[in-house]
């Protein structure tokens, strides 16, 4: 499996020390919070879009995906949320990225079967533009699905290749999922893993990888025992806790946590 960490933990930060920071601490690849308040977002001309490729090929670290925020569930206007999902797949066209992520983002008021009928028809509508640029559209499970079961619900009413799952092992578990159950419902689709770690259910806050409730070792023990070898992102929320401590000086040990965990379940 190869390692990454998302610019979330990192606000901010320009794209020439994030790629800094990857080479420095040995992570093979950057997964970029896609959000106008960063410097990559879906605004950028294409001569920035260009520069923005170029400085990863140039430091040798690959582009795992774009976290967007578009909210396939969410009730509404079908049209807004579309064009949202499409506009961040130009993006990762143009960066070479192979991902972008979108949330569930389903309404209180809404029916769970009505909220996976919307994200199916916007996902399966999307799912035509993304395979046409050669990219994958990943629902995350995140607040209204928060389980693999959850988002296979969804995914399976798309039923299209070019949609598939990110694989966020705190809302499993905030979910109640065991993670052998979260990679059963999400392995057919499932595109990435993002690893964090926190104190409790009630204590989101980041801490360093291991030293918090999250089931990391089990979670990297089904992956090999399935054989899987994609890639583990850390995504460190520091962006929503100010407080937590600064993502530069974990990045070594948070690393070496995870090389721990694949050698152990190998």
């Amino acid at each position: 499996m190869k390692l990454a960490f998302s610019t979330l933990g990192v606000p901010g930060l320009p794209l020439s020390d994030v790629l800094g920071l990857a080479t420095a601490h040995g992570y093979h690849g950057v997964e970029l919070r896609a959000h106008p308040e960063e410097p990559v977002h879906p605004g950028l001309t294409p001569d920035e879009r260009a520069a923005a490729a170029a400085g990863f090929k140039s430091a040798g670290v690959e582009l795992l995906g774009l976290a967007g925020y578009a909210r396939v569930a969410a009730p509404g206007d079908d049209e807004a949320v579309v064009t949202e999902i499409r506009t961040l797949l130009d993006l990762a066209r143009d960066l070479g990225a192979p991902y972008i992520r979108v949330f569930p983002g389903g309404g209180t008021g809404q029916s769970p079967e009505e909220a996976d009928e919307t994200a199916a028809r916007r996902l399966g509508t999307a799912a035509e533009y993304a395979a046409d640029l050669g990219v994958r559209i990943l629902l995350e499970t995140h607040d209204s699905h928060r389980t693999g079961a959850d988002a296979m619900r969804v995914l399976g009413l798309v039923g299209h290749p070019r949609v598939g799952a990110l694989w966020d092992v705190m809302h499993t578990w905030l979910g109640g999922e065991q993670p052998a159950e979260s990679y059963l419902a999400l392995a057919p689709h499932l595109g990435y893993v993002q690893v964090k770690d926190i104190a409790s259910a009630e204590d989101t806050t980041p801490l360093p990888l291991g030293a918090g409730v999250l089931p990391l070792t089990e979670v990297v023990d089904v992956l090999s025992r399935h054989g899987w070898d994609g890639w583990l992102c850390w995504e460190y929320e520091k962006r929503w806790y100010e407080s937590a401590a600064p993502l530069p000086d974990l990045l070594d040990a948070g690393r070496e946590h995870l090389t721990r965990l694949l050698s152990e379940a190998a």
